[in-house]
């Protein structure tokens, strides 16, 4: 069931996704050479304890993954883009490093994702995440009042056709609110004019993902990690959004 929220409840989200964004822009300038992921791990752990607010991935078990998830944060490196394990690894210099972050405050969700290249970056990694945030902002533009959830995927869908990239549809955005997951599922790509039609009210986790030359997906052993199935590199872009009469509200940035 698609659930409408009131500008009230919006407001709300608007705090959770400030905080989100403000760690997630820690994350981005800690990670660096030499830095390990269970050091990121903890740094979330403790912006979320001192702030009151209560991690989403903490205990989740749903059916794709081999629950319970027992971090608040999900990093992601090189070939892997969702769902990343924290784990004992240095990152090194080239690394692709997404990291993934939705948390709650007094009851309301946000959920965003950025992608870094740690130390120097390869150029054609780099086109990879320009491609991804350029989706992103497709997306964005497209989440306008009247539209379709298809409008959304088919605008995600453009940008990679554009880069050269394909496209998977197993795992893709959503609608969030109360909890991380809610209808209406956001494919990455899709047939504009189709789909849920769009109104003010409606909150989304947008995120387009992109592997650099595959649409398949692989698990890894640990029942969470999801990396692309020739091991080609990835990245991943994330913004919630609220649907407002005067077009799209981006709710995970800065206060």
């Amino acid at each position: 069931m698609v659930e409408l929220k009131s500008a009230d409840e919006i407001e709300r989200m608007r705090v959770a996704g400030a905080f989100v964004a403000e760690i997630l822009a820690e994350l981005r300038a800690a990670a660096a050479v030499g830095v390990n992921l269970l050091d990121l791990e903890l740094i979330v752990r403790e912006r979320i304890r001192r702030r009151g607010a209560v991690s989403c991935y903490w205990d989740y078990a749903p059916s794709f993954g081999r629950g319970p998830f027992r971090n608040t944060v999900c990093l992601s490196v090189n070939d892997a883009v969702l769902h990343g394990l924290p784990f004992d690894y240095t990152l090194n210099d080239g690394d692709v490093l997404t990291m993934d972050l939705a948390l709650s405050i007094d009851g309301w969700v946000a959920d965003a994702a950025t992608t870094v290249i740690v130390g120097t970056a390869d150029a054609e990694d780099s086109r990879l995440v320009r491609a991804t945030e350029e989706a992103l902002a497709a997306a964005i533009e497209a989440a306008q009042p009247g539209n379709r959830i298809g409008d959304i995927s088919a605008a995600i869908s453009a940008v990679a056709a554009a880069h050269g990239y394909p496209v998977n549809t197993e795992f893709g955005g959503h609608g969030l609110g109360r909890t991380m997951h809610e209808d209406p599922h956001v494919s990455n790509a899709g047939r504009a004019g189709r789909g849920f039609r769009l109104r003010p009210g409606l909150t989304l986790a947008l995120e387009p993902w992109f592997a650099a030359t595959t649409d398949r997906i692989v698990t890894d052993a640990d029942g969470w990690t999801i990396r692309s199935a020739d091991g080609s590199r990835t990245a991943h872009s994330e913004h919630t959004v609220a649907i407002t009469a005067d077009g799209p509200r981006v709710l995970t940035v800065a206060a």
